[in-house]
């Protein structure tokens, strides 16, 4: 699954409410800004985040103070957001399975996904690719699907927990190509990387921002791509269509959203920042090196993308049979 403009209807008004109280232009921010990422250190996500964070606190004037609050995957630091004081002051740096992935698996959820936040940005997409230890004997994606389709239910593939974008893309994998694995879920991207390159499981989909170190350190294999052309910094990587699989493409998306009821005019505020920063060359060099495209969108057409992707991850999750537990 890919998300990009396409996805996106024509953007509607903004539905976010303004809270009463006065909120005077040039006020905010006054002090550092927390962004809670549901996510454990060294995910795309997190790595993304801190060089988009780093650059915005120059046009901002405080600094981001980034915590890290994985488990359930993801579900335990969104809550912190949706929670948390419509001021400005709590932001959170999500991915797409937080926003439309996990709550659609969840037969009890504390919050919605829809409601409870308010869409500041999508801020870029993760390019993907799967992933072996370095020394497996599988050299190309067509040597692990003969091998998984030789011993079905018995290779298994790592992710970052049920319903993680690792989870979701392999599931989507094995439908496309007919091969049975086995799923053993970590508590984050990172261990499910580490754990691929330790030998632990068999193969990992995971964002390349992830898994960059590890392959550029001789500790994993990339096997192929999983966007629509090569990567710049893998060009002798092929994609999943080159590599035998056509049609198959799948990212993941990073964005900042904001606790419900946060001002219009302090989401705005974010939102030209995000944009004002992603229209750095240095910075989309920088993301580019950790396999993260920048993007950047009004709050109002990422607010209704995000509603559409949610509908279309809904109708998938049921017709895959895709479980949480």
């Amino acid at each position: 699954m890919t998300f990009s403009r396409r996805t996106a209807i024509a953007a509607l008004a903004s539905t976010a409410t303004v809270p009463l109280r006065a909120w005077a232009q040039g006020a905010w921010p006054t002090k550092p800004i927390r962004l809670v990422i549901p996510l454990a250190p060294g995910s795309a996500v997190d790595n993304a985040a801190r060089v988009v964070m780093q650059k915005m606190s120059e046009g901002l004037g405080q600094a981001f103070v980034i915590e890290n609050i994985p488990g359930s995957a993801g579900l335990i630091g969104a809550e912190k957001v949706a929670r948390a004081a419509p001021d400005g002051y709590t932001l959170g740096g999500f991915n797409d399975s937080v926003l439309t992935m996990v709550p659609n698996m969840q037969a009890h959820m504390t919050w919605n996904a829809l409601t409870d936040f308010e869409p500041v940005s999508l801020v870029g997409t993760v390019e993907w690719g799967l992933v072996v230890k370095a020394d497996s004997p599988w050299r190309t994606l067509a040597d692990f699907i003969a091998a998984a389709k030789a011993a079905p239910g018995k290779l298994t593939y790592g992710s970052g927990g049920n319903g993680s974008p690792q989870h979701i893309g392999m599931a989507l994998l094995s439908g496309r190509v007919g091969i049975d694995l086995l799923h053993v879920p970590y508590k984050g991207a990172t261990p499910a990387a580490v754990a691929a390159a330790a030998g632990e499981v068999d193969v990992c989909m995971q964002g390349l921002g992830t898994v960059v170190s590890l392959i550029q350190a001789g500790k994993l294999r990339l096997l192929a791509v999983s966007s629509a052309t090569r990567q710049p910094q893998f060009p002798d990587v092929p994609t999943f269509a080159e590599a035998g699989t056509p049609g198959f493409t799948f990212n993941s998306w990073f964005a900042l959203v904001a606790p419900a009821g946060t001002p219009k005019e302090i989401v705005a505020r974010l939102n030209a920042e995000i944009a004002r920063t992603l229209a750095d060359p240095a910075m989309k060099e920088k993301l580019s090196s950790i396999g993260v495209t920048p993007r950047g969108m009004p709050a109002a057409e990422f607010g209704q993308a995000l509603k559409t992707q949610y509908a279309l991850y809904r109708k998938l999750i049921i017709e895959q049979g895709i479980k949480a537990e």
